[in-house]
């Protein structure tokens, strides 16, 4: 047994001798045909080139990887930094939503206190959406407040910072909103700046078009759209929305509420509009020096 491995040693020295010395003459050799200067040797490099560069793809797929598991974890760290501070943000947010209604709170017990009368048309009454009644035939939501808490019929409906609706039917707790997407919905509208005025027509679609605009030429896509006051239903100069131009090329109104998030809508109080019950009263009543005059003339005939 001492003997086969001695003569294993005695063979693997010279082989691993000539081993070594052909792979430095061979480097060597390349190393000699990449310095020579000559068109030949230069035709030969490309040649080399082109047999043996190709086939290294494989070699650069672990690396390509690897660059790919780098970019990608980049990007979750970024992904990772944004999240969390849109949480920060949203802490504070909540913290000053906070702060707000307590000084909403404490501002409505100032106004108590110092026995400050509002004008009706500027107070609310703040109501909860319990159901969502959407279909494609109407459009239309549930609040949680009805003729208890003193809502009546054609009121307007905002989630604070555009219209929603107006109140279409009333019960002793709950009352329904009719939507401006809904098919049944029109009211008068403004476009400002320049005062245009025209008829928002819900067509059950989330951009509702506007029709009968007095000159279409006064009017363009992002034109603020409120409320003309007209017919006495909504008060006057509520936001609307924006004025943009549909895919049908019709002028459509990109609604300011938030219809996907209704939690809480305002039902703006207003004075009911004045009925007409008799033709003669359409006629308002007559000055005073025509009333004057009406009587001499009836005392001298």
């Amino acid at each position: 047994m001492a003997r086969d491995r001695g003569t294993n040693d005695q063979y693997r020295t010279p082989i691993r001798r000539l081993l070594v010395g052909g792979l430095v003459f061979l480097l060597f050799a390349l190393f000699l045909l990449w310095r020579i200067d000559s068109p030949r040797a230069e035709r030969f490099r490309a040649m080399l080139v082109d047999k043996f560069v190709p086939s290294m793809d494989w070699a650069l797929v672990p690396v390509s990887k690897v660059a790919d598991m780098v970019e990608g974890f980049e990007s979750y760290s970024r992904i990772y930094e944004q999240n969390q501070q849109l949480r920060r943000e949203l802490q504070q947010m909540r913290a000053w939503r906070e702060a707000a209604l307590q000084l909403e709170q404490e501002n409505a017990k100032l106004l108590d206190l110092n026995k400050v009368r509002l004008d009706p048309a500027l107070t609310y009454v703040t109501g909860v959406v319990l159901a969502d009644s959407g279909s494609p035939f109407r459009q239309s939501v549930l609040l949680n407040v009805g003729l208890r808490d003193g809502i009546h019929d054609g009121w307007a409906t905002t989630d604070g910072l555009g219209i929603v609706g107006r109140i279409s039917g009333v019960g002793d707790t709950t009352s329904r909103v009719i939507l401006l997407t809904d098919p049944g919905s029109r009211i008068p509208v403004t476009i400002q700046p320049s005062g245009q005025r025209g008829i928002l027509a819900g067509d059950n679609s989330p951009l509702p078009p506007v029709d009968f605009i007095e000159d279409l030429d006064m009017v363009r896509p992002g034109d603020r759209v409120v409320s003309s006051g007209d017919g006495g239903v909504f008060p006057a100069g509520l936001l609307v929305g924006q004025l943009v131009e549909g895919t049908d090329h019709r002028l459509r109104v990109r609604l300011s509420a938030d219809y996907e998030r209704l939690e809480f809508l305002r039902v703006l109080r207003s004075a009911p509009a004045e009925s007409v019950h008799e033709p003669g009263g359409l006629i308002g009543p007559a000055p005073p020096g025509e009333d004057a005059m009406a009587a001499g003339e009836a005392g001298d005939g």
